[in-house]
């Protein structure tokens, strides 16, 4: 570190070297002329910045073109050219996403189409035709809309769905309980204005599923995509006739959740097990079921078909590739059909292990219902042909454990009618293995 002296400490310090006085005084002229010196070289430097300086701001402020470019533009803007590059990039993407968004709901919607439920008034009851989840109530005032295209007087619009076509002859796709009542009319209403009459071809009896079917060609369609490649997060658009006022309506939003099981409850205390589904927060609202979810490609992933009550932001869609065997059988000509096993049962878990004292704690335990007629074993099922009883424990279906995500019920309707399985029953103490052959679910 250095230390700063005095003039006279440094005269003392030479004198005591032995210096003489005259060396001593040369000696500081010396340091004085070389501090001047120095000083004077440092006030000029100084002064030739100062004046060069100030020559090049004036050329800069009076010329901005200055060397053949605005030197604001080279030399002013170059410490936040990174921070708008990263801002410009940012922005960039979400214009790229919501460019295709808007280009999907474009192409789209031409394809998605609100279906109208009428009713001749004289036989309408007091309960809503149209099914919705969760004990949502159907809007009042669609009940005092007029009729549209000058059919019976008597009629009157009581409900809608939505839509969406996938074949360019005019098969379309909905949810079941939007055509549920089978003392009602239907027409499909395009978004050009074009009205149709709606033959119904199919309904599935497990899941929540119809085609219908309209006469004509050319129709514009909706593909179909693969939602088991579906991640958590993903954009999703979901497209309908909301609350009946506003067709083809749009909501964004991601993927919340997948494999969902849920127990759909109607209006009329109906109850429907939705089991795999998705979970989204696309708002779907009142009129909306029966409408595509779409991804940022704008395949069709899904089928909106639910919403949570008392909740906002979750919504429900049947996975697309739940529905593709249906349409499969329906433009084959084959009858759609759903098998199933015939046994009443309750899901076995650690709880119902304890309680019941049982040797697992998965698999079902065949058992009877509260009334009379709630048989443990359906007489003449496959279940009873092959020899199922009361108080069986069912473990597994070739090979794949039943479980409270994974039940019977979800793991036979993978199956065709006609097709063999085998069951792994618990019966009266002993292990056996069960052929049995599914038939068809009589509605």
């Amino acid at each position: 570190m250095k230390i700063i002296q005095s003039e006279n400490e440094v005269f003392e310090r030479d004198k005591k070297r032995g210096f003489s006085v005259e060396k001593i005084y040369k000696t500081g002229v010396e340091r004085k002329f070389k501090a001047k010196s120095f000083f004077k070289a440092a006030l000029m430097i100084i002064s030739l910045s100062f004046i060069f300086g100030s020559m090049l701001g004036f050329l800069l402020m009076s010329n901005k073109n200055f060397f053949g470019a605005d030197m604001n533009q080279k030399l002013g803007v170059m410490f936040s050219q990174n921070e708008k590059e990263k801002s410009d990039s940012s922005r960039q993407q979400i214009i790229s996403e919501d460019s295709a968004v808007i280009d999907v709901v474009s192409k789209s919607s031409l394809a998605v189409v609100s279906i109208m439920i009428s009713k001749d008034v004289s036989t309408q009851s007091n309960g809503n035709p149209l099914d919705q989840f969760f004990g949502i109530p159907f809007e009042d005032e669609i009940e005092n809309k007029s009729q549209f295209d000058g059919q019976d007087s008597r009629k009157q619009i009581v409900g809608n769905g939505s839509g969406f076509l996938i074949t360019t002859d005019g098969l379309i796709l909905t949810n079941k309980h939007v055509v549920e009542d089978e003392q009602a009319d239907y027409t499909v209403i395009m978004e050009d204005g074009r009205q149709f009459l709606v033959k119904i071809l199919a309904k599935d009896p497990v899941r929540d599923v119809a085609v219908l079917k309209i006469e004509g060609n050319n129709f514009p369609i909706l593909t179909l995509g693969n939602s088991d490649s579906l991640q958590i997060g993903q954009t999703v658009i979901a497209i309908g006739d909301s609350l009946g006022e506003f067709s083809n309506s749009v909501s964004r939003g991601i993927v919340s959740g997948l494999k969902r099981n849920v127990n759909a409850v109607s209006d009329f205390g109906d109850t429907e097990r939705l089991t795999n589904i998705i979970q989204t927060d696309a708002a779907i609202n009142l009129g909306n079921s029966g409408g595509p979810l779409l991804d940022i490609r704008g395949d069709v992933i899904g089928i909106n078909v639910a919403r949570a009550q008392g909740a906002e932001n979750i919504g429900f869609a049947l996975p697309i590739n739940q529905v593709k065997r249906i349409i499969d059988q329906v433009e084959n000509g084959v009858k759609v059909s759903v098998p199933y096993l015939g046994v009443r049962y309750v899901v076995i878990d650690n709880i119902i292990k304890q309680q019941a004292g049982l040797p697992v704690d998965y698999g079902v335990l065949v058992t009877r219902g509260n009334k009379v007629t709630d048989l443990a074993v359906i007489p003449g099922s496959p279940a009873d042909l092959a020899g199922i009883a009361e108080n069986d424990i069912i473990l597994e279906i070739n090979n794949e454990r039943i479980t409270k995500d994974n039940q019977l019920g979800d793991i036979v309707t993978r199956y065709n009618v006609g097709d063999k399985i085998i069951l792994k029953v618990w019966h009266r103490g002993e292990l056996n293995e069960v052929s049995v052959k599914l038939q068809e679910l009589k509605t």
